[in-house]
């Protein structure tokens, strides 16, 4: 099962990858596992040489009751020392922001991977969409070809 974020290859160019580790409470893997998780509008930040996922939505667990979790509370990141001292020298640089990619499971633990991103502005967009038609209409001509 993955969940996989459309919005950030149209919004930011993606410079560099990361998979990362993250910690959760029982009731928000079991969330995740069925499919009920949201990064669209997540980011993460570097706060005291330690990265917090923000934003992230993760429903509540129906069978959770009382032990059940906030929906959208910060989550802490399992990067190597190495990686987060890269990751922040990068970030202090202008324009770069760490956007989740993907999250998906990897021998039963939730991984996320963290795109080191710079954002896009109007004029590349217009033409990531111009791309996306070149490429659509030559798969449909190559489809009635053959």
């Amino acid at each position: 099962m993955e969940i996989i974020n459309r919005r950030a290859k149209f919004d930011y160019f993606i410079e560099d990858t990361f998979e990362a580790g993250i910690v959760l409470k029982g009731t928000e893997i079991k969330s995740i596992r069925l499919g009920k998780a949201n990064i669209k509008d997540s980011y993460a930040i570097i706060r005291n040489s330690e990265v917090y996922l923000l934003n992230m939505f993760i429903d509540h667990y129906k069978e959770g009751n009382i032990f059940n979790h906030e929906e959208t509370r910060s989550r802490k990141l399992l990067l190597h020392k190495k990686e987060i001292r890269k990751l922040d020298s990068k970030l202090k640089l202008e324009g770069y922001t760490l956007i989740p990619l993907k999250l998906y499971f990897v021998r039963g633990k939730a991984k996320i991977e963290l795109g080191l991103c710079k954002g896009k502005k109007n004029y590349d967009k217009r033409e990531s969409i111009k791309e996306r038609d070149l490429k659509r209409e030559a798969a449909k001509i190559n489809k009635y070809n053959k």
